[in-house]
């Protein structure tokens, strides 16, 4: 029972967090107050599930007990007479569970949550983290490692961040068409980025979390539906961009869980009408001046498009990767483009860029960098300055999927049987 019941609460946690924080700030108003009340529930099932056996309805269960812990705060902070005598009902409203959203229907609770977080009172580097942290439920450290700054850093910004909401009274609600495009930077960066979670597991042992692409995807297309009759194109973009890589999400992991790489998937395990619903959307979004979800949509829709590996048209990629770097200079985009280079024109020019990168500093802490230049040296035959590189990607890892697969490769450049 003990397990079974660890099991459901994880289960909840992952699937459910955002639903239920969404739910809680709506209700109470304050973001902080609706976290902890939230983690207060989870640690409440962990016990009582256990010896009382798991509930019908788990989220439902969170949510009524959440609310509860959260009034008790109150209480203890003298703050719930204020509450009651605005809404005498308010203690005793029952929490029911929210039906289905069809795409037709008024927005959840999650899109008020995600457009409350964009707003533009925040900086775009706080929106985007509140956000992955009050609706993707990723923690401090795994927020800190998506902008590349210290987990203290990005402590102290959340906390700014709910601070601000919470004193400048910002509603909880999506805005008016009129007032979107001030929010749509930061609303369509972190949708991406609950993806870019779900799609590559900061930490422990899954790599990928259907849960968060899922959600993302979902989140993506209402975005993309608010908008219409004309969308912009950034929004249909994203979307695309999601539903390339979530395409090929069923060939990205062998039978025994262990990671494959791009070039050895199999291919027939690919979503197809999924990649052609993509390329459709692409296609809308290359007919302007393409931003950078369009540019990196169309990278993804030339992997897409190659029936085999070495039909892959790099040379294409790279001049798609050399508009991203303009459009959106950053070190990943450039550490991107290289790895692109040694396809197109081998490893010796992309290692040179690769090393460029690594003397400026910026991704010291960035697994990815280090296992990058490996594999270019790897694939130079300089061995022994590979697996020094592996060794410093595999202290810096914290996915144990991706590890494994750097301590395949670093013991074939060792030498080591497999």
């Amino acid at each position: 029972m003990l397990q079974n019941s660890n099991v459901a609460v994880d289960s909840v946690y992952r699937t459910d967090w955002g639903r239920i924080v969404a739910t809680l700030i709506r209700q109470f108003g304050d973001f902080e107050l609706a976290e902890d009340a939230a983690q207060d529930a989870f640690t409440a099932a962990i016990d009582q599930w256990r010896t009382e056996g798991i509930p019908d309805s788990p989220r439902a269960w969170i949510i009524q007990t959440a609310k509860h812990k959260a009034i008790d705060r109150l209480r203890r902070q003298t703050r719930l007479q204020e509450k009651l005598e605005a809404d005498p009902d308010f203690a005793s409203e029952p929490i029911v569970e929210a039906p289905t959203l069809d795409l037709g229907e008024i927005p959840d609770d999650r899109l008020r949550l995600i457009f409350t977080c964009c707003h533009p009172a925040l900086s775009l580097d706080a929106q985007v983290a509140l956000t992955l942290r009050t609706l993707g439920g990723l923690q401090t450290d795994e927020i800190a490692r998506a902008f590349l700054v210290p987990t203290a850093t990005m402590a102290q910004r959340l906390v700014r961040a709910k601070r601000k909401i919470r004193d400048a009274g910002i509603p909880f609600s999506v805005p008016d068409t009129s007032e979107m495009p001030a929010r749509l930077d930061g609303v369509l960066t972190a949708i991406y980025l609950i993806f870019t979670e779900g799609y590559a597991a900061t930490r422990g042992k899954p790599l990928i979390r259907a849960d968060l692409c899922a959600e993302a995807i979902r989140l993506g297309r209402l975005v993309r539906t608010l908008l219409e009759p004309r969308p912009p194109a950034e929004a249909t973009a994203l979307l695309a961009l999601m539903l390339l890589h979530d395409s090929r999400r069923e060939a990205r992991l062998d039978e025994d869980g262990n990671l494959v790489v791009l070039e050895e998937q199999d291919r027939t395990l690919w979503n197809r009408p999924q990649i052609d619903e993509a390329l459709a959307l692409v296609e809308e979004t290359l007919r302007g001046e393409p931003g950078p979800f369009a540019l990196e949509a169309a990278i993804a829709a030339e992997h897409c498009k190659a029936a085999r590996p070495e039909d892959t048209n790099w040379s294409r990629i790279v001049t798609l990767y050399d508009l991203l770097e303009q459009v959106m200079p950053s070190p990943i985009v450039s550490l991107n483009r290289a790895v692109a280079i040694a396809m197109a024109k081998g490893p010796q020019p992309a290692l040179e860029l690769i090393d460029e990168l690594a003397a400026s500093g910026e991704l010291d802490e960035y697994h990815l960098l280090h296992a990058a230049r490996a594999d270019m040296l790897r694939r130079l035959g300089s061995n022994d300055e590979a697996a020094q590189s592996y060794e410093t990607a595999l202290r810096l890892v914290t996915n144990d999927n991706e590890r494994r697969f750097l301590e395949r490769r670093l013991k074939e450049v060792q030498g080591l049987p497999q």
